[in-house]
């Protein structure tokens, strides 16, 4: 019988990956189609400023079954959260995450940060980005600040979660800051993964997914093609991105709750370009 040898960080790994694993075997890959898909509302960021009710009633006509908010809305009153709220129940669309500044767990805005998120029903309140580190000691201490924000937020029935851009897979000091903020966040904490910015970064998300059972809680489904005139502007299954690997990932190991549609750019209109990912999206599951 071969030998062979598993690191102690491998081993934790795999027996974290096995309710996950169970999880998919038992339940099915068909079962999975009913994780929901939404839209990160960067994506319409136009029409979202000039119509905030009538971009997401839109949304909703096109048949996403949720939305991400983002950074604009920590301007938002309670009222105007209500207000939003309300058009969302009667939509059947909900906010299961928002993206907010680093600036929104600081003592100063915490608090109307977690008021906005319940009102509108949110889960996860994700950073959305957070300047590069020169060293990973800078890295160390942003985990120290997201677990210091999962704390405060979790009373109120609220988790945290932080989202990747390039610079978290380009590595410092001959490590990864991505391997650092994992290893050094909670893991009720969640990995956001952006899959566009991973592969710009020449990464492997199905690695990472793989790498990181139950954290990957939801993904940013963004493509990205290699040339340079393009790039973001690249379409939903135009690019590089393999999105059935990335499903099957995402669902028997990564614990993958919802996923969102995100567009930086594109040759068509906002709108039109949300609904054409989203029938691109729709292709691509029901062939994998």
């Amino acid at each position: 019988m071969p030998y062979f040898h598993f690191s102690r960080r491998v081993f934790l790994a795999m027996s974290a990956a096995l309710p996950w694993a169970f999880r998919g075997l038992a339940s099915g890959l068909a079962s999975s189609k009913s994780i929901p898909v939404g839209l990160e509302l960067y994506s319409v960021r136009e029409d979202l400023e000039k119509d905030p009710q009538g971009t997401v009633r839109s949304v909703a006509q096109m048949g996403y079954q949720v939305v991400e908010f983002y950074g604009p809305y920590f301007a938002w009153t309670e009222a105007q959260a209500k207000d939003m709220r309300k058009l969302m129940d009667g939509l059947g669309i909900r906010c299961l995450s928002t993206h907010n500044d680093e600036d929104n767990f600081s003592d100063a805005k915490i608090e109307h940060t977690k008021a906005l998120n319940l009102i509108l029903g949110t889960k996860y309140v994700v950073q959305a980005w957070s300047d590069p580190k020169p060293t990973l000691d800078g890295w160390k201490e942003l985990a120290g600040k997201l677990n210091a924000a999962s704390a405060k937020l979790a009373p109120a029935g609220l988790k945290v979660g932080y989202h990747n851009h390039d610079a978290e897979w380009r590595p410092v000091e001959g490590k990864r800051p991505i391997e650092v903020l994992a290893a050094n966040t909670k893991p009720e904490v969640m990995l956001q993964l952006d899959i566009g910015t991973c592969l710009e970064a020449g990464d492997d998300p199905v690695a990472w997914i793989k790498a990181n059972p139950g954290r990957i809680r939801s993904i940013h489904c963004k493509d990205w093609s290699p040339d340079p005139n393009v790039a973001y502007k690249t379409l939903f299954g135009e690019g590089k991105a393999d999105w059935k690997a990335i499903f099957q990932a995402a669902e028997s190991v990564g614990g993958v709750e919802y996923y969102l549609i995100e567009q930086e750019g594109s040759r068509y209109p906002e709108l039109e370009t949300a609904r054409r990912c989203l029938e691109a999206f729709r292709k691509t599951r029901q062939e994998s």
